[in-house]
């Protein structure tokens, strides 16, 4: 049948069994919005309006992290296509398929400086896996099905298609796929590989399984945590490992690195074998790379090759899908006790200081999470109450943290939420987020308000940019440039602009009615919880020291 450009994107769409669509439009991707109002009247895709394109692609992030499938956003030209910048770079470090359709200026006037022309292919050609730049209306088809099966294939990411506005009212013959774009294969281990892991596993007297982001995305948890019951293997996870492995489970050593816990650093540092599973062995992981696990064997499973050897030079490398890997290792290696291994590292364990009933951070979430419990997606921005959330909300399944790892995007959280909420709506999603990251997202409330999501926000409030003020009293002489906020926002009024409620509490009481009031609005709401300016994130390890080096207090 012929159709016009817009309408082969979204008929494409459906075949890649699109169901929501974040976006703002503007005028090179008008004729895709208007192409998207037949879809979205007759409800066939749901169009999420965000507050701002970057907004909309965090948002985008957060569905696909929620729900494994993949983020779709729309922007159009110029300002609309960098306004993405960001939360594409956010989505791509850290594996979160995701594909951007953005508007670009009609092919002849490409080149010219045209209104609202940017070369977005040339801004995001490092930040995203692949690219495309379309010329011809034919094009548009082939490159949305491949954009959805590059985006979800190996190791995922971020992809975006440049569609110029010209193309979209072009007209050419469409003939419809017979279902979503396939991934592409991924090659099988060898046999002898995998014997060959499993004696390693099999000869060692103080393993260790560091975890990453892979096994979530391989959704390979349950894989994981058969063989760490199976052999005995104490398991440290990265940030965005959380929940794969049950934090209360007695194997656990919770996060590892810079703000890990100090039995997980130790272990990590006296292991005989390190088995890295999915992950990429980053500088706020290893620290200095020159100490960092040096006792050890260390073996690399991952999916892409492109991440072994590159931070952390391994001894033996596995190349291919984490959850085919765990599965074909469980029956080759041996129960075992490991009582020694265990006892020592349960000697390192630190006590966490109750707070002497002060309102802590740690009071804090453990009060959101009495509240909301396992099943609940908890999305973050970045600084302290990210650290403090890793290190105090007990996950125990796969998908129900959203954060930003690599990048470290503040203003990520409220985006992410809501693209979770959209994803998940019969689960719990709450925002844990700062003073100073708040700032920067609080536009997104109207999202949440007209879509009617309930989502908590929690604002750690310490009036300050706390993580950058703390290495500011740590490494900097306390010289506090820049950081501390003027007390200027009324948190219980602000969220009645919107339509929402808002409350501020310096208690675990308060704190606690003020959840149950949020809940009972049934819309989305904020909490700002008054903590101490020195609370700070502990233990920490200087940036460029080994991780064992941990402070543990002031």
């Amino acid at each position: 049948m012929i159709l016009t450009g817009s309408q082969i994107i979204m008929e494409c769409l459906l075949e890649q069994g699109v169901d929501t669509i974040f976006g703002y439009p503007g005028g090179q991707i008008m004729p895709l919005y208007d192409a998207l109002y037949d879809y979205t009247s007759d409800g066939r895709i749901r169009h999420i309006l965000t507050a701002h394109e970057q907004g909309a692609t965090h948002a985008a992030d957060g569905y696909a992290r929620a729900t494994g499938k993949v983020g779709v956003c729309f922007a159009t030209s110029g300002p609309g296509a960098t306004n993405t910048v960001t939360g594409i770079a956010t989505a791509n470090i850290d594996s979160s398929p995701m594909v951007v359709i953005t508007g670009q200026v009609p092919v002849d006037s490409i080149g010219r400086d045209a209104f609202q022309e940017v070369d977005i292919i040339g801004i995001t050609l490092p930040i995203t896996k692949h690219s495309f730049a379309l010329r011809r209306v034919e094009e548009i088809a082939p490159a949305i099905r491949e954009a959805f099966q590059i985006a979800a294939s190996g190791r995922p990411g971020a992809v975006l298609v440049d569609v110029p506005k010209n193309l979209m009212v072009a007209t050419c013959e469409y003939e419809k796929a017979a279902g979503p774009s396939e991934k592409f294969p991924v090659p099988a281990v060898r046999t002898e590989k995998i014997k060959r892991l499993a004696e390693l596993i099999n000869g060692a007297a103080r393993p260790v399984i560091h975890a990453g982001g892979g096994v979530r995305i391989a959704d390979a948890s349950a894989e994981l945590t058969k063989l760490a019951h199976k052999a005995h293997i104490p398991v440290a996870t990265t940030l965005m490992c959380l929940g794969c492995f049950p934090r209360k489970d007695a194997l656990s050593l919770g996060i590892m690195g810079m703000h890990g816990e100090r039995e997980s650093n130790l272990a990590v540092q006296n292991c005989d074998l390190l088995i890295s599973v999915g992950a990429r062995f980053s500088d706020r992981i290893t620290g200095d790379t020159s100490g960092f696990a040096k006792k050890s064997t260390v073996v690399h499973i991952d999916i892409d090759r492109a991440e072994v050897d590159k931070n952390v030079k391994a001894d033996f490398r596995v190349i291919g899908d984490v959850k085919d890997v765990l599965a074909q290792l469980l029956p080759l290696v041996k129960k075992q006790e490991r009582k020694e291994w265990l006892a020592s590292i349960a000697s390192w364990k630190r006590e966490i200081p109750d707070g002497d009933g002060r309102f802590t951070p740690k009071a804090i979430i453990d009060t959101i999470y009495g509240a909301f419990g396992d099943d609940c997606i908890v999305a973050t921005d970045v600084g302290q109450h990210q650290m403090w959330t890793a290190q105090h909300w007990p996950f125990a399944k796969p998908r129900k943290l959203i954060t930003s790892g690599g990048m470290g995007t503040m203003g990520f959280g409220l985006g992410a939420a809501i693209g979770a909420k959209i994803g998940c709506p019969d689960k719990d999603v709450v925002l844990i987020t700062g003073d100073g990251s708040f700032r920067m997202n609080m536009n997104e409330l109207i999202t949440a308000r007209i879509q009617g999501l309930a989502i908590p926000v929690f604002v750690i409030r310490n009036g300050t940019l706390g993580m950058v003020r703390q290495w500011q009293g740590l490494f900097w002489e306390k010289r506090f440039s820049a950081t501390d906020l003027p007390d200027v926002v009324d948190y219980e009024t602000l969220p009645k602009a919107f339509g929402l409620s808002g409350w501020r509490v310096d208690n675990v009481s308060d704190l606690k009615g003020a959840i149950k009031a949020a809940r009972a609005t049934g819309k989305a709401a904020v909490i700002a919880c008054d903590v101490d300016i020195d609370e700070n994130v502990w233990p920490i390890v200087p940036p460029g020291d080994s991780i064992e080096n941990q402070r543990m207090e002031e």
